[in-house]
């Protein structure tokens, strides 16, 4: 077995902050059998890449992708960048020979993500889409309580997505505005979660009805007196119908004024509910049906003991973690994969599988039809 795996993270964003956590913390808490090198950082502006692989432990940077999954020393390549640039720089991992760890949404449109889930398949490379929020501990609980029957036959899956960052008129323009970039805007950043997560909990979506709207059409530019027009979406809803019978309705907005990143999952079966809020990650609310009916309500369980997922990693019980700890998560299961030539979910194909139904959502909002994914 190998003494050491390397590195190397491409962009220097918020998402490549949070990555670098989780590389720099995860020996720590996993008992890898080789030690995690944060080898490289790379980002297309040398003067900020400096101080980010400084300030984040990395031992040496690039300013070209193309040089970075190239290097002979480095194993695993983590994409952290704008989304239209995942696809190229994942398929050219892959094709190098690299794992490859990919931030959400996994590419600019199905297309894309399908050569991505393509190249890694004949490659044999191990990869996966960073959905992390599958590795809070009360999630990975409720998918076991699903599992195990204990909300029977699902109805409904309802979930929202809210933040307020757009709220103000003067916020300026950025890359996520640009749909040439980010190839969507709320819907791709926010609805991809939940639409793992529906995948996950619940199961396959089969056809959807949705609605995006732009509430602010164009934002000042940064120090210049120019004004960039906003291409993409502010908001974007959509109902769906899962392949299972089930019923669900998603809410992804920028302009939902106080809140700064609410995630709100309602899922309701024969038997049971349960109830999920981002803000209280540690704790999930259950309903059973199965109680005495003088006794039925719901209970709010505080996932932080040992026969919790994840959780014996950590603290004593009753002692609470935060949403850095879901990287750790997911970067430790990705290594072990990695150690154990296990298949690691959620993989490319699940993020192809995604961006089939974000597609399907914006070709419906524009048809103003149902459409069948």
């Amino acid at each position: 077995m190998r003494k050491e795996i390397n590195i190397g993270i491409v962009g220097a964003q918020f998402m490549g902050r949070a990555h670098s956590n989780g590389w720099y913390d995860v020996a720590q808490f996993y008992d890898l059998p080789f030690k995690p090198v944060m080898r490289a950082a790379c980002d297309i502006n040398p003067a900020s890449e400096k101080d980010f692989a400084r300030r984040m432990g990395w031992l040496s940077f690039e300013s070209s992708w193309e040089t970075m999954v190239n290097r002979s020393d480095i194993d695993v390549i983590d994409i952290c960048t704008p989304n239209n640039s995942h696809m190229p720089i994942a398929v050219a991992a892959a094709r190098a020979g690299k794992h490859v760890i990919c931030e959400k949404p996994a590419a600019m449109n199905a297309g894309e993500a399908l050569q991505m889930a393509e190249a890694a398949e004949k490659a044999g490379v191990k990869n996966m889409i960073a959905y992390n929020y599958r590795r809070v501990p009360a999630i990975a609980l409720a998918k076991k309580m699903i599992s195990e029957g204990k909300l029977g036959q699902i109805h409904h899956f309802n979930a929202v997505y809210y933040q307020d960052w757009l709220v103000d008129p003067d916020f300026p323009w950025v890359w996520r505005h640009d749909s040439r970039v980010a190839g969507s805007g709320a819907h791709g950043d926010m609805n991809a979660h939940t639409v793992d997560l529906a995948r996950f909990l619940v199961g396959e979506l089969g056809s959807v009805c949705g609605d995006e709207r732009v509430f602010i059409s164009s934002r000042k530019i940064s120090g210049t007196d120019r004004s960039g027009v906003v291409t993409a979406d502010d908001s974007t809803s959509f109902l769906a119908r899962f392949t299972n019978g089930a019923s669900g309705n998603f809410v992804a907005t920028r302009f939902a004024t106080g809140k700064k990143n609410f995630l709100r999952l309602e899922i309701f079966g024969s038997r049971g509910s349960l109830v999920f809020n981002l803000e209280r990650l540690n704790e999930l609310e259950y309903y059973s049906r199965d109680d005495k009916s003088g006794e039925q309500g719901f209970r709010n369980i505080l996932i932080t003991e040992n026969e919790h997922p994840y959780i014996r990693k950590w603290w004593p019980p009753g002692h609470i973690i935060g949403w850095e700890h879901t990287f750790i998560h997911e970067i430790g299961d990705f290594l072990m994969a990695i150690a154990n030539n296990e298949k690691i979910t959620p993989d490319f194909s699940d993020g192809y599988k995604c961006q089939l139904v974000l597609d399907a959502v914006l070709e419906s909002s524009e048809s103003r039809k149902w459409i069948d994914i």
